[in-house]
């Protein structure tokens, strides 16, 4: 499977309702697609598809952007969320389908699923409940 292009950035038509914020390098959006109320994208702007080819100024301001994120996204859901999963999928065979780098931040809430352990281990669904081979 080959990944989007990255020479037209995906993500550009993302419509202006959707922004909550952004700045030189990064756009943050409500998800189309959430899978929680408040899934948010953090979406480089340049044309990058991985992790490892931003640059160092990108990956600090990825941190600062996931910051923002929850701390808005806690102060401004109603009901507040009571954790989140912040992870990117990195490559086609970490699942990535659009060819253009972006960080979810997606709000949990007690309940949403009946058990939220191992959390985003479940990428690999045998290897996810470690807890019942612990010794």
């Amino acid at each position: 499977m080959e990944l989007t292009s990255c020479r037209v950035n995906p993500f550009d038509a993302i419509k202006p309702e959707r922004v909550l914020a952004e700045d030189e390098l990064f756009v943050i959006a409500r998800d189309k697609y959430p899978v929680s109320p408040g899934h948010t994208l953090i979406v480089v702007k340049r044309a990058v598809a991985r992790f490892c080819e931003l640059s160092p100024q990108e990956k600090t301001r990825l941190i600062h952007w996931i910051d923002w994120c929850i701390n808005h996204l806690q102060t401004t859901l109603k009901p507040s969320p009571d954790g989140f999963n912040v992870g990117l999928n990195d490559g086609t065979v970490a699942g990535q389908t659009v060819g253009q780098l972006h960080m979810h931040v997606i709000p949990r809430y007690h309940g949403d699923v009946p058990d939220p352990r191992g959390g985003v281990r479940f990428v690999i669904p045998d290897k996810a409940k470690y807890w019942e081979h612990a010794d």
